[in-house]
């Protein structure tokens, strides 16, 4: 994924990665720091990407905008069952791949900055 990614994916957006094994370890990260988005692999295992997406949906009030990497296209309606932002399937194209992760980013920080009125 972070090859896919890479730290610069586009003008102005910077990706820094973190790495967990688990869901304990995923929710440590967002307990201790601002988290914008998570990359899931749905085929994780034991506890797999879909899951652990579900999962967050249901146990944050805001959670990060997730992802989850899919390796069969069959697979999709996990991904909607598991409630995830965005969808990307192996082999993952690193023009498509970084995109998205852009996109995604963007639109979660143009949805933090508070709307700005005139008087």
């Amino acid at each position: 994924m972070r090859s896919a990614i890479g730290e610069a994916p586009a003008e102005g957006v910077t990706v820094e990665f973190a790495a967990t094994g688990d869901y304990d370890e995923a929710v440590a990260l967002i307990d201790e720091y601002e988290i914008d988005l998570i990359l899931l692999d749905g085929e994780a295992q034991p506890a797999g990407g879909l899951g652990i997406a579900r999962q967050m949906r249901d146990e944050f009030d805001e959670p990060p905008t997730l992802a989850v990497v899919l390796a069969r296209a069959a697979d999709r309606w996990l991904a909607a069952w598991s409630r995830a932002d965005a969808v990307l399937s192996h082999p993952l194209n690193p023009v498509t791949t970084a995109k998205t992760v852009v996109d995604l980013l963007v639109e979660r920080r143009s949805a933090d900055v508070p709307s700005q009125r005139a008087a």
